[in-house]
């Protein structure tokens, strides 16, 4: 029975697109389990070796949890009942029922610890390169690789020896999975044998023999001359390859002038020059694993003795990377920006302004490429990266440091970032780049705080806070969240902190340092009662109003009402102190005419005003004649919606005109001629809101009309079908224009 249950202990089947064993495998346990309950120690010490390393694989490397845990069970009653298992109770420590439910813990940490027992090593590395490195699931082909990486130190030789010879056939063989582990196998283990070669000062070289080596290099060439690299196997070679670039790279191999180096540096341009060719789901993971390639690489193979760079390849590699940046596909200039971002500093040296200026032209929106907001979320990404690598000089040169010369154009272009709105079929895409331009924003401060604090002047750290209080206010609770995060990052920041925060004081009051973890910032309850405290802080009113016009007038309700409640809270408390109300409603009338006919913020805000007026926010001006708040804004909501066929503005208006009735003046006959003009829009469901809403103004606001004629205007506005054809209707909003003395508007001739 034992050899056909160890057998079924990894059976495992593809078909179709997922695998058939895992309650053969499951079974399997269980027989286990009832080997021990069903014999004597004596009889099962032939098999014992085989079994324990059978069930500890199992618990490991399986890559159901179910399965895991049902051989952790075998193996922790086989170690309770038979007692013959080598360290059982060190094993079962370590890999006991709750431990194996994490595959990734699993793979990378208890592995490592199991194969510290030369009873487990072989078994375990043998059944990792047989059963593993092929496996139908890239997910698990990869954690066996990482898996090889960490356990090597346990048996070197064995690795050098009979596994890598072993593994440099099968990374150039006919089946795809295999080649695939085959040579992320190799790079690890490679990696992990020059690691230990350094650790023990010996050479890299150590545990190589000249044929291990020639065979690394073979399997690019090997690939190239078989075109491997294309079609869909392209898209498991291409990220595989790579990495074996990166970790023979960061093994310091002996390579250096060797004619492999340009193959290698041919297959990381051209990886990033065919992003576009492979499906969407493969493009990150290439376009990542490239970019790291490349790093290495540059950093092991193109700097001479002086820590200097070949003049004419950094040139041609600089050059052509910046004239990519402005290609017409997008994905190229996503994977040349994090190129150029990855390109260590003896690269840029000399050639930083022509890199940013080149990252800067693909941050710019402009009609042909409006829609490339990945590569200006990349672009923005790359700038962060290079200001840290090319380090800060206040008085250095802007061709080699961030110094004075070019720290505002930088700060610059990362704050356009912030404002990227850009929608699409995808929906709010500029929220990826206003995302990066947060990061990156916050990474250039935090560089220049610790080295250079004097290059971060008042105007630019005020314009930074306030865009981040903007987007912490704003209806995206993940893009809320992160500017939340950041927000508080730079606030709390010590080392040394932050110059010319504006209200720092009073932020730290609102914000305290030992919440900082604790806040939620993706929970609307938790975020807009804090976040409104700043509509009481001047230099952050602007902004904040604005973040939080587009939450209240939103469509999410849990941001709605708690963003709404925030917000009329906060005006409740400024009732009684007319100058706070003044301030507000001069900001509230700025916000309105900055975002005139911006359907994103000027649709909101309307709804958020019509809340206001009906919330009584405003209730210290109804008293007092024409007062200017209220004209202005009729003007600027007249304005908003003329000639506007957008159905959700026109009724937001609606109720916005409706709330304006309240306030004294001239200005009420203008309020009734706008609606009177509505109530003959040529849209049937605009015609109908602006009746039913007049009708309920009327009934709210009765001292708006002579009480003689309220009977007679109310029935009009109820009894009459204002779906019915225009010249009807038109005929009975004039009855109404007459009864309350408001002129007849009059059509125009066109």
């Amino acid at each position: 029975v034992v050899p056909v249950m160890l057998k079924a202990l990894t059976y495992d089947e593809k078909r179709g697109a997922c695998s058939v064993g895992s309650n053969v495998r499951d079974a399997a346990c269980y027989v286990c389990w009832a080997f021990a309950r069903a014999y004597e120690p004596a009889e099962l010490i032939p098999f014992i070796s085989h079994i324990s390393s059978a069930l500890v694989i199992a618990a490991v490397f399986d890559r159901d949890v179910n399965c895991r845990r049902a051989a952790s069970a075998a193996f922790q009653e086989n170690v309770g009942r038979q007692g013959t298992f080598p360290h059982g109770i060190d094993i079962l420590t370590a890999a006991d029922y709750f431990a194996v439910g994490n595959r990734a813990n699993c793979y990378l940490t208890i592995s490592v610890y199991i194969a510290g027992f030369p009873e487990y090593t072989q078994p375990m590395i043998d059944h990792l390169v047989n059963m593993k490195i092929n496996h139908w699931d890239s997910v698990i082909r990869e954690l066996s690789t990482k898996s090889l990486h960490n356990i090597t130190p346990q048996a070197p030789e064995y690795m050098a020896n009979m596994v890598l010879p072993r593994l440099l056939p099968l990374s150039v063989g006919s089946d795809l999975h295999t080649r695939h582990g085959a040579i992320l196998a190799c790079a690890e283990i490679t990696h992990a044998l020059c690691k230990l070669a350094q650790d023990n000062n010996r050479s890299v070289t150590y545990y190589f023999t000249e044929k291990s080596l020639e065979g690394l290099k073979q399997i690019h060439q090997e690939l190239c001359s078989r075109q491997l690299y294309r079609g869909l196997g392209g898209e498991l070679m291409r990220p595989a390859v790579c990495t074996l670039i990166e970790k023979l790279s960061l093994s310091k191999m002996p390579f250096r002038g060797d004619p492999i180096i340009s193959g290698w540096q041919w297959l990381i341009n051209d990886s990033l020059r065919h992003l576009t060719l492979v499906s969407s789901a493969a493009r990150q993971h290439i376009k990542e694993s490239a970019v790291s390639a490349l790093a290495a690489l540059c950093n092991e193979f193109y700097i001479n003795e002086r820590g200097e760079a070949d003049p004419a390849l950094q040139d041609e590699l600089v050059t052509q990377y910046v004239s990519e940046l402005q290609n017409t596909e997008e994905m190229i200039r996503c994977g040349f920006s994090r190129a150029l971002g990855a390109l260590p500093r003896f690269l840029l040296k000399g050639r930083l302004q022509q890199v940013l200026e080149g990252l800067k032209k693909v941050t710019i929106v402009s009609p042909e490429d409006v829609s490339f907001a990945e590569a200006r979320r990349d672009a923005l990404i790359a700038i962060a990266k290079v200001c840290q690598t090319v380090g800060v000089r206040g008085d250095g040169s802007q061709q080699e440091f961030v110094c004075r010369e070019n720290v505002d154009q930088i700060y610059a272009t990362l704050l356009s970032g912030v404002t990227d709105y850009t929608t699409d079929s995808r929906g709010d895409v500029g929220g990826w780049v206003r995302e990066a331009a947060m990061t990156s924003l916050m990474e250039v401060t935090l560089l220049l705080v610790q080295n250079e604090a004097e290059l971060i002047n008042a105007t630019i750290c005020k314009q930074i806070m306030c865009w981040l209080a903007q987007q912490s206010a704003e209806k995206i609770d993940k893009f809320r969240a992160h500017a939340g995060s950041v927000f508080l990052t730079l606030l709390h920041f010590d080392h040394p902190p932050v110059p010319h925060i504006p209200h720092r004081e009073e932020l730290e009051r609102i914000f305290p340092r030992w919440e900082k973890e604790t806040l939620n910032w993706n929970a609307a309850a938790e975020a807009f009662p804090r976040i409104t405290q700043l509509l009481g802080l001047p230099a952050y009113q602007y902004h904040v109003l604005l973040g939080l016009s587009v939450s209240v007038g939103g469509l999410t309700e849990t941001t709605l009402r708690y963003s709404a409640q925030s917000l009329f809270d906060y005006m409740k408390k400024i009732q009684s102190d007319p100058r706070a109300l003044e301030s507000f409603c001069e900001t509230l009338l700025k916000v309105f005419e900055d975002n005139l006919r911006n359907d994103r913020v000027s649709v909101p805000l309307l709804t958020m005003l019509d809340q206001m007026l009906a919330n009584g926010c405003f209730d210290m001006f109804t008293e007092q004649e024409n007062h200017p708040f209220p004209v202005k804004l009729f003007a600027l909501c007249k304005e908003e919606i003329r000639r506007s066929k957008d159905i959700r503005k026109l009724r937001s208006s609606i109720g916005v005109f409706c709330g304006l009735i309240q306030f004294l003046g001239d200005m009420r006959e203008k309020v009734f001629f706008q609606l009177f003009l509505l109530l003959c829009h040529p849209f049937p469901i605009v015609r109908k809101t602006t009746a039913s809403q007049v009708y309920e103004m009327l009934l709210t606001y009765s001292d708006v009309v002579d009480p003689a004629i309220m009977d007679q205007a109310m029935t009009i506005l109820s009894d009459t079908n204002w779906e019915a054809e225009l010249p009807v209707v038109r005929e009975r909003r004039n009855c109404l224009c007459d009864l309350m003395k408001v002129p007849r508007p009059q059509l125009v001739a066109k």
